[in-house]
């Protein structure tokens, strides 16, 4: 068995369960024929069901997304599709793949193998992809480089970036999306390493624990608040914060 495959988890499966509901639900066999559902960080869960059109209508995993980010989602974890009649969970086409690997690196894709549902990355799901965004046809037909979001960091921060020791960083006021990223780092010779913003967990700086201090790559708690003090000299124990999750691109 392929090492990339996992066991579904018994989330994995209450998310089958819902995906089979809403095709099961809404299914007429002819536009709407399977249903799919996406889970986020939080564990909710947000259905979507396809729209067959000779024009290419959407895909039931592009309703699900769509549907997750009107109802505010933003870090997405799993998705699954799953076909009426039956059929049990679909693998994603190839413009499902490409689409959730450019919005969503970090998501889990369930899909049906040999021996049972798996849950893979979409990373492994889409090997070798094409990057979207490194360029971009302009309105004259020229080419032109697509901006990348940059992420800012201090530069004491470059060698636990490097080693793996840092894998989050909490920003205020400082919006930031899934998807690749140039990490900045402002040194006399500037230093810009590439990544990919896996997920974002929203909280309060009074919310935030030892584990996120950890991650962040400070000792504990205490580090972490003197140094958002030291970064945000205004923040406030009841201010919305984001926790970034990102890794080195490989």
């Amino acid at each position: 068995m392929d090492s990339t495959l996992n066991l579904p988890t018994e989330e994995d499966l209450e998310l089958v369960e819902f995906a089979q509901r809403v095709v099961e639900t809404n299914g007429d066999g002819e536009v709407h024929t399977v249903g799919a559902a996406v889970r986020d960080a939080q564990g909710r869960m947000f259905g979507g069901i396809n729209l067959y059109h000779f024009t290419g209508g959407p895909c039931a995993e592009l309703v699900a997304l769509g549907h997750a980010r009107a109802a505010g989602a933003r870090d997405l974890t799993a998705i699954v599709a799953v076909g009426d009649t039956g059929r049990g969970v679909l693998a994603p086409c190839g413009r499902d793949r490409q689409v959730l690997l450019d919005y969503h690196p970090g998501i889990r894709v369930l899909v049906p193998a040999a021996d049972g549902i798996r849950s893979v990355a979409i990373t492994d799901l889409l090997p070798h992809a094409y990057v979207w965004g490194e360029q971009s046809a302009a309105s004259d037909g020229a080419l032109c480089s697509a901006a990348i979001q940059a992420l800012h960091f201090h530069p004491t921060y470059l060698d636990a970036v490097r080693t793996g020791r840092k894998t989050t960083t909490v920003r205020f006021r400082d919006p930031v999306e899934t998807g690749p990223v140039n990490m900045v780092f402002e040194l006399d010779d500037e230093v810009v390493l590439s990544g990919v913003v896996t997920g974002i967990t929203s909280k309060s700086v009074a919310e935030l624990t030892e584990a996120d201090a950890i991650a962040d790559g400070f000792r504990d708690l205490a580090e972490l608040q003197d140094r958002l003090r030291f970064h945000y000299p205004d923040i406030k124990s009841t201010d919305a914060v984001a926790v970034v999750h990102f890794r080195l691109a490989r």
